[in-house]
C-alpha cells in the first residue's frame, strides 16, 4: 500500500518538477546568469539608481497601486450587488463583465483607442460639446483605463465566491442587535471578503506591474517598466540590464503574491476560528 501510494505521488509529481523546471527555474536561473555576466551588482545599483530607470519602477508600481485599490473599490460592490441580487439577464451581465479576461492586452489597448484616441469616442464629443478634443489614450490616464478594464473581472469574480458564502445570520444578528447598515458593512461583511480582497487585489497588482501588450499599444510616453525592458533588450541591445530589471520586476510580484497569499490564510483562519 505504501509503494502503491509512492509510485502514485512521484507520477503525480514528475509533471509537477518538469513544468517548475522548464517554466520557472530553468528562465530565472538563465536571467541570473545573465546579469552576473554583464556587470553583476553593478547593474542592480544603476536599475535602483539612475533616474530613468527607477522612475519607470516607481510609475509601475504607483500606477498598479492605483490600479488595484480603484478595481478593488468598484468591483467588491459590484460583485456583492452580483451576489445577493437577482434580475433577468444576470448571467448575461456577468458573462460581459468577465469577458475582458478573454482579450489579449493588445486588443485592451486598442480599445482604449477607439474610446479615447485622437480619432475616438471621447474626442467627437468633447469636440461638438466643448469645441475641443480631449484625448486620454496615451497617457498615464489611458493606461490606468487599460488595466482597470483587465483587471475588474478578476476582482468581481472573486469578491462573488466570496459574498455568496456570507452567513446571511450574522447580519441578521447584527441588526437585531441595533447595528446601522454601516456597521454591518464594517463589521460582517467586510471581514468576510477580505481574503478575497487581498488574494483578487495581488493578483490585478501583479498583472497590472507585467502588463506589456496594454502599454505597448497605447504608446505613451511614460515607459512602464515592461516596455523599459522590451527597449532595453530590442532597441539598446542591453540584455544585461533587461535582464536586472525582469528579475526585480518578478521580485516585487512574487513578493507580493506571497505576501498576500499569507495574509489571506491567516485572516481564513482568523475567521473560521
Amino acid at each position: 500500500m505504501f509503494r502503491s501510494n509512492r509510485h502514485w505521488i512521484v507520477a503525480m509529481g514528475l509533471p509537477l518538477g518538469a513544468v517548475l523546471f522548464a517554466f520557472f527555474l530553468l528562465p530565472m536561473a538563465r536571467l541570473v546568469l545573465e546579469t552576473g555576466s554583464q556587470g553583476g551588482l553593478r547593474l542592480y545599483i544603476d536599475a535602483l539608481t539612475r533616474p530613468r530607470y527607477l522612475t519607470s519602477l516607481c510609475y509601475t508600481v504607483a500606477l498598479s497601486a492605483v490600479v488595484t485599490l480603484f478595481s478593488l473599490a468598484l468591483s467588491g460592490v459590484v460583485g456583492v450587488f452580483l451576489a445577493r441580487n437577482t434580475f433577468p439577464g444576470k448571467r448575461l451581465l456577468v458573462s460581459m463583465l468577465t469577458f475582458p479576461l478573454a482579450f489579449p492586452g493588445v486588443v485592451v489597448g486598442f480599445m482604449v483607442i477607439l474610446w479615447t484616441g485622437r480619432q475616438g469616442l471621447l474626442g467627437q464629443l468633447t469636440t461638438m460639446v466643448f469645441g475641443h478634443k480631449v484625448v486620454l489614450a496615451y497617457s498615464m490616464t489611458g493606461l490606468f483605463l487599460g488595466y482597470v478594464y483587465f483587471s475588474i473581472p478578476r476582482v468581481v469574480t472573486a469578491v462573488m465566491a466570496a459574498a455568496e458564502k456570507i452567513d446571511r445570520e450574522l447580519e441578521e444578528a447584527a441588526r437585531s442587535l441595533g447595528a446601522s447598515p454601516w456597521r454591518v458593512t464594517r463589521d460582517v461583511i467586510i471581514p468576510a471578503l477580505t481574503p478575497a480582497f487581498i488574494s483578487s487585489g495581488a493578483i490585478c497588482f501583479a498583472t497590472s506591474m507585467g502588463a506589456f501588450g496594454t502599454a505597448f499599444t497605447l504608446a505613451t510616453d511614460i515607459d512602464v517598466l515592461p516596455i523599459t525592458i522590451y527597449t532595453e533588450f530590442t532597441l539598446s541591445a542591453n540584455i544585461g540590464m533587461a535582464a536586472c530589471l525582469s528579475l526585480i520586476l518578478g521580485a516585487i510580484t512574487w513578493a507580493t503574491l506571497f505576501a498576500a497569499r499569507s495574509v489571506a490564510r491567516e485572516d481564513s483562519i482568523g475567521a473560521a476560528g
